[in-house]
């Protein structure tokens, strides 16, 4: 029988800040319109943590069922690859929680309108598909792409649409640059994982192109990330100014730790990187918000 313990460390906590900086991001920009409206937002971060948490048990189960994860790999325990959780059991969380996530994002119609139910559903495919279907993303070097619109894009686009029910350009860039940040989360797990992927077959662009480039697009996204909100930044008062800066500052001495380190010794930097994003996001909201 599985232990909580077990499907505490499936959901991946350390990876959840991702989905919630999204939408974080996108209330910032709703409370400086004068659009921000408490349910909806609050049924935004539920049904976005929701996702990930689907996605997380899906990547778990359809590795498992793929043989795309072996016992004793480098990265945090596989319940279900170690034995501690059946994959019977996996497979009925993974739709449990998108069945509770559907719940959830039905009820956002009331602000959005009945369209968001297609991008609901684009968006559980999504998840699915990261891990799943003919062509699973994570397996053929588009699984940054994947956070990029799934964890960026998608969520701050939608979050701020279904308070406002308008688009802007600069929720648009912010959002890509969230999705950049997301990305440099994958981008740490992907290069501890290399020797397990490799032994595999599992391809992705670490494995692909090896530790030093992935550690050079580290930089890069944060840079863009910083570039992507600078307007947020030039347009509040002057002692938000430095926080792009210590961003990308930050993320240069945690690319050089990556670059210096292998194996298990790297996932703390994931759960720093993802920090680091939720503390950008919620200081990008603060800007916005007290200008």
């Amino acid at each position: 029988m599985s232990s909580l313990k077990s499907w505490i460390e499936a959901m991946r906590l350390r990876t959840l800040p991702v989905s919630v900086a999204g939408v974080i991001c996108a209330v910032g920009f709703n409370i400086s319109d004068g659009s921000f409206l408490i349910v909806p937002a609050a049924l935004c971060l539920v049904f976005a943590v929701l996702c990930q948490i689907a996605s997380n048990f899906a990547n778990e189960y359809f590795d498992y069922s793929a043989g795309r994860d072996r016992s004793g790999r480098e990265g945090p325990r596989r319940g279900v690859t170690e034995g501690d959780i059946s994959p019977r059991a996996m497979k009925t969380a993974v739709f449990a929680t998108l069945a509770a996530a559907a719940i959830v994002g039905l009820s956002l119609t009331l602000w959005g309108g009945y369209w968001l139910i297609a991008a609901g559903i684009a968006v559980g495919l999504g998840a699915l598909a990261y891990s799943a279907g003919p062509y699973p993303l994570s397996t053929h070097c588009l699984g940054e792409v994947a956070v990029i619109v799934f964890f960026g894009i998608v969520p701050v686009n939608l979050t701020y649409y279904v308070q406002a029910l308008a688009w802007s350009p600069s929720v648009f860039a912010a959002s890509v640059a969230i999705g950049l940040m997301g990305a440099n989360v994958l981008i740490v797990n992907n290069v501890r994982d290399i020797p397990d992927d490799r032994a595999v077959g599992k391809h992705t662009l670490a494995t692909a192109f090896g530790v030093r480039p992935m550690v050079v697009l580290y930089v890069v996204n944060a840079i863009a990330a910083a570039l992507l909100t600078i307007n947020v930044w030039l347009g509040a008062s002057d002692m938000w100014s430095a926080v792009p800066g210590l961003y990308v500052g930050l993320s240069v001495i945690i690319a050089l730790r990556m670059a210096s380190l292998k194996g298990r010794r790297l996932t703390p930097l994931l759960g720093i990187t993802a920090m680091l994003m939720l503390v950008f996001s919620v200081l990008m909201t603060s800007a916005l918000s007290v200008g």
